[in-house]
């Protein structure tokens, strides 16, 4: 009898609109990520072992950091919660939201959300509740689980959405994407605007600082961090990196392997809540840090599974998830797991129950490539084979049966008991050698006949998979036939047989304050921005004409000690009103900088007293001013711990989407331009 997860796979590889939109997400996001590891300055295995080593010690000492993060993050102001499992985080968040008095609920993406199925609970205690992230706005209108851990809305098509939105919002029906990310971000203004309350995931808790560290590339992050009076965290416990530069090195990787970005667009630094000085911020902060199983797996074979950074590489390169999407991974009883691919198949049973989901893991071919896309190198491959296995459960049915280790509850009867002869046939060389002869002769017979073997449905593998045609001779036998000579090697010179033993460590040289300038402009121009290169002398006039051809009149800008000697009252001169704060119709906002990364195109910003964090958020058109000499090389050559601030946003560009058809467009809900006036 056909299991629910068959019957996904099934329907899944039945649809040819699903196939299409995989197989197209998959190719963009492999050829992305391929790219952006290509521009790394370092090795990009020796960046993933170093990650390795940070997430592994963060495991095996996670009480220690859980406790001096939570710490930390208290004497900045934030009320820290802690819930064992899912009731008592969504209890947490219900009596912060009723004892605030709030009514409507803005979220960005979080999949400890999705964990613990926050929307539904909150909806049924009255309150309103709008998913910002356009995918995940897009699901929550179709009443849909996210099928991806990056894109929710990978599933759909143009055509999907165009009809979706007709029959929500009631606009003509289209299919020109940009038309229908315009029409979200009209909608979702006004949810911004109105919000009592914003819920967040967090990225990385950094335990040095205390600080929150949120990537997204939309803007909705920072607008429900930002706009709301009261912002909830979600994170989970194993969420963690010890220090600042150890958050480098993984801003460095998670964009890289989740979305072919050297930067997300908005990488928030939240410190802490809003100031007495500052204009804008939540002026009340909450985290919930979760548990759910998390320390149980911890202390089980699949503790590995706990590394994960949730940048979903892993999803894009696995052939079977490129098959399949999110939605059809579902437990025995049909249950959708939030946690889809590779990393889902083991999260899912070590979090959630080996009877539930063990069956995931046998999704999967076991090919590596899982592996090799991750860029903290969990060994993928082998925590499947151990769920597969039941051995994350295995110290549990010890205790309960008292005989020992069990069979596994979720393997067929028919593959148990193939396992079984193949066992027997492998564990004698002798007996083995004959199998590969008889299977190799049957498997050219079958092969001529049929052009294929398929293995019987019972098997479990019989479904969906064509099994390939043995070889007619062994791999043994063909080695003996082509391996070199002694004679061809003794011909063969030494240098291309034993490689040097070290390779010299080049020092890249230092680079002059006007080559940092020009990196930075290549950068920041092929994400989108603009630069445009002037003296200080030069700078109003070229902000003013700027304002002009495009019949800007009023600008929101950041306090003029923050800004070029002289700059606001020389705008004010041509005639361009400035307020200090932004409002929904406000079409520019002019910042200051405090420093520039050249490899990244990166502007940072820092929230503060005369410096509003709406003023690069709300308006169409950020103006940013940065002086040449501001600009560093990497983002490891600046300092992020900015004591005065109670938020750092790192911007890389306007504000952008790929969330339907993987279709890239500039502007949702932050900037749709950034104009950086680049002074010499």
């Amino acid at each position: 009898m056909s299991t629910p997860f068959h019957k996904q796979i099934e329907v899944a590889l039945a649809n040819p609109s699903l196939q299409a939109a995989l197989d197209g997400n998959a190719e963009r996001r492999r050829t992305a990520r391929e790219t952006a590891f290509a521009s790394l300055s370092s090795d990009p295995n020796s960046l993933r072992q170093r990650a390795h080593a940070v997430r592994r010690d963060v495991i095996e000492n996670l009480d220690a950091y859980v406790s001096a993060f939570a710490t930390k993050a208290q004497a900045n102001g934030f009320t820290v919660h802690f819930a064992s499992d899912a009731t008592e985080a969504v209890e947490h968040v219900l009596r912060i939201v009723q004892q605030a008095g709030a009514q409507r609920v803005i979220k960005s993406k979080t999949m400890v959300g999705e964990e613990i199925e926050i929307n539904a609970a909150l909806e049924k205690a009255g309150l309103r509740v709008v998913e910002t992230d356009l995918g995940e706005w897009i699901v929550q209108l179709r009443g849909e689980r996210p099928s991806h851990i990056i894109t929710p809305a990978v599933h759909l098509r143009r055509g999907d959405v165009g009809q979706l939105f007709a029959e929500k919002l009631g606009m003509p029906y289209t299919e020109d994407i940009p038309t229908l990310t315009n029409a979200a971000r009209r909608n979702l203004r006004a949810e911004f605007l109105a919000a009592d309350v914003g819920i967040s995931g967090v990225n990385f808790g950094v335990v040095e600082t205390g600080m929150l560290c949120m990537l997204t590339n939309e803007g909705n992050g920072r607008m429900v961090t930002t706009l709301p009076p009261l912002h909830i965290a979600l994170m989970g416990i194993e969420r963690m990196v010890p220090t600042l530069k150890d958050l480098e090195l993984m801003l460095s990787l998670l964009p890289r392997s989740a979305t072919g970005q050297k930067m997300a667009v908005y990488t928030s630094l939240i410190g802490a809540p809003r100031r007495p000085d500052e204009l804008d911020g939540a002026l009340k902060r909450h985290l919930v840090l979760l548990d759910n199983g998390r320390r149980a797996l911890r202390q089980s074979p699949l503790k590995e599974s706990l590394y994960c950074i949730r940048c979903g590489a892993c999803l894009n390169a696995c052939p079977v998830f490129r098959e399949l999407g999110g939605h059809a991974y579902v437990g025995v009883h049909g249950v959708i797991t939030p946690y889809s691919g590779p990393i889902g198949s083991v999260i899912s049973a070590g979090l959630f129950g080996v009877g539930e989901f063990g069956n995931l893991a046998r999704a999967s071919s076991l090919c590596g490539a899982c592996q090799e896309a991750c860029p903290v190198d969990i060994p993928l491959p082998e925590l499947l084979l151990r769920v597969r296995a039941a051995e994350a459960d295995a110290p549990v049915r010890l205790l309960e049966t008292g005989k020992g280790y069990a069979a596994p509850p979720n393997v067929p009867l028919g593959l148990n008991w193939g396992l079984r002869g193949f066992a027997w046939l492998s564990a004698s060389p002798r007996r083995f050698a004959v199998a590969q002869k008889l299977a190799g002769i049957f498997g050219k017979l079958a092969a001529s006949r049929f052009g294929w073997l398929k293995l019987p449905a019972f098997t479990g593998w019989g479904t969906s998979r064509d099994f390939p045609s043995p070889a007619p001779k062994t791999f043994h036998e063909r080695w003996q036939q082509t391996r070199p000579s002694a004679e061809r090697l003794a011909s063969t010179p030494a240098a291309s047989i034993n490689p040097p033993e070290s390779v010299p460590i080049v020092t890249p040289p230092v680079e002059s304050a006007q080559t940092l300038a020009e990196r930075f402009t290549q950068e920041l121009e092929l994400l989108g921005g603009q630069v445009v290169r002037c003296t200080v002398a030069e700078l109003p006039g070229r902000i003013g004409d700027l304002l002009k051809e495009q019949n800007i009149e009023r600008i929101c800008a950041w306090d003029q000690s923050y800004l070029p000697s002289g700059l606001l009252q020389a705008l004010q001169g041509q005639g361009i009103l400035i307020e200090a704060q932004a409002d929904p119709n406000m079409r520019a906002g002019l910042t200051g900088s405090l420093a520039g990364i050249a490899e990244t195109g990166t502007l940072v910003l820092a929230s503060g007293n005369g410096r509003p964090q709406s003023v690069s958020l709300l308006p169409d058109v950020h103006l940013a001013v940065l002086q040449a000499e501001q600009i560093v090389c990497s983002l490891g050559e600046f300092d992020l711990d900015v004591e005065d601030a109670s938020c750092v946003c790192l911007v890389s560009g306007p504000s952008r989407t790929a969330d339907i058809e993987m279709t890239l467009t500039i502007g949702v809900h932050g900037p749709g331009q950034l104009i950086v006036f680049l002074m010499d």
